[in-house]
């Protein structure tokens, strides 16, 4: 009962348009909503805050969910880049080296809180477990803008923006593609990726909701597995599905460590190019094995550009500009036949070397 009071206060805090921000309606989807999405559609377009007055640099944290993977590394050099482009902006990047390290995340957060920064750029790997440091960061008087994976919206609305692909659009795409590699018809699996990551669950939905609704000729006989943080548990979940279904059509996978695993385990298994594949990212392995024909499309984010999108909303909302709190920062779908296209080839393999060491 408090619980839901609890939640009940929050939404019509939102809508009262708290912390600063000017209300105007937000646009609204025609996919079923989360109670998360439900939040995040009644919140103001627009945030602003006063000046920042800080003596020196503002000092900007960026922190990823982990550290292993290219789409981090992509992110990175898109704060780099906007750091470049600013002045009086520093930019300090810190997280947790695997995806699955809650306590590493909340931990750099804290670090952060206690140097007293300015502002800091979040990719929440669970969207419970960080609710609470982000209030601490808030309560603080430091500015938070959340990238590529929400907050669950009925538990915290503190921050000032968020900055993500549209993950749910992104999973209609994989159905899509899928979809249109298999003729419409046959028997599919999802891998999805791990509880928590509020991301990649956006993107399941998304592809179970496209493919229900666009392709009936198309089964998807297991939807209830988690690959986990890593590509090597997602291989071992991959493992035993496809001996569980070895008579297979498709297959999508929602992230890069994913996709990498269930691309291993068909490659032992002798099936891969065979079997129909659709992933979520990118990495030089996944487009060797898209050159290749053993995977049939990648959705590709742009994480260069979720990073500095997320540095550059936040430095302007500590200097008072007028912000939108949700950017869309956009997806395409690589196949291997519009793979050396130059957007999607810039895509496939951002320019890291310019902006990181």
């Amino acid at each position: 009962m408090k619980r839901n009071l609890f939640r009940l206060l929050v939404s019509l805090a939102v809508l009262a348009g708290i912390f600063g921000c000017d209300r105007h309606n937000a646009s609204t989807t025609s996919r079923p909503a989360t109670n998360a999405d439900a939040v995040m559609q009644s919140a103001p377009e627009f945030c602003q805050r006063e000046p920042v007055e800080q003596a020196g640099a503002l000092k900007i944290a960026v922190i990823p969910m982990g550290g292993t993977h290219e789409f981090w590394k992509a992110i990175h050099a898109g704060a780099v880049k906007a750091e470049s482009e600013l002045t009086g902006v520093e930019v300090l990047w810190k997280g947790p080296i695997k995806e699955d390290d809650r306590e590493a995340q909340v931990n750099v957060m804290q670090n952060f809180i206690d140097q007293g920064v300015a502002g800091i750029a979040l990719a929440p790997l669970d969207n419970v477990a960080l609710v609470r440091p982000v209030r601490d960061a808030v309560r603080a008087g430091i500015s938070v803008v959340v990238m590529d994976s929400q907050l669950e919206a009925e538990l915290c609305t503190d921050y000032a923006s968020f900055v993500a692909t549209n993950n749910y659009v992104g999973g209609c795409k994989g159905a899509r593609r899928l979809g249109q590699v298999l003729g419409g018809t046959g028997n599919v699996i999802l891998l999805r990726c791990a509880v928590g990551f509020i991301s990649t669950a956006q993107r399941e939905q998304g592809f179970l909701g496209a493919m229900g609704k666009e392709y009936p000729g198309i089964r998807i006989v297991s939807s209830d597995q988690y690959g986990g943080a890593t590509s090597e548990s997602a291989q071992n979940k991959a493992e035993s599905l496809l001996q569980r279904f070895p008579h297979i059509d498709g297959i999508f996978c929602p992230n890069e460590s994913t996709t990498f695993g269930m691309l291993r385990a068909l490659q032992a298994s002798g099936r891969a190019g065979h079997v129909k594949f659709v992933g979520f990212d990118s990495s030089d392995k996944l487009i060797a094995a898209l050159a290749a024909g053993e995977l049939h499309g990648l959705v590709l984010q742009d994480p260069v550009n979720i990073g500095y999108q997320a540095v550059k909303t936040l430095a302007a909302y500590l200097r008072g500009v007028k912000v939108k709190t949700r950017i869309d920062t956009g997806s395409e779908v690589a196949t291997p036949e519009n793979m050396n296209e130059p957007r999607i080839k810039a895509l496939l393999s951002p320019p890291l070397d310019k902006y990181l060491p």
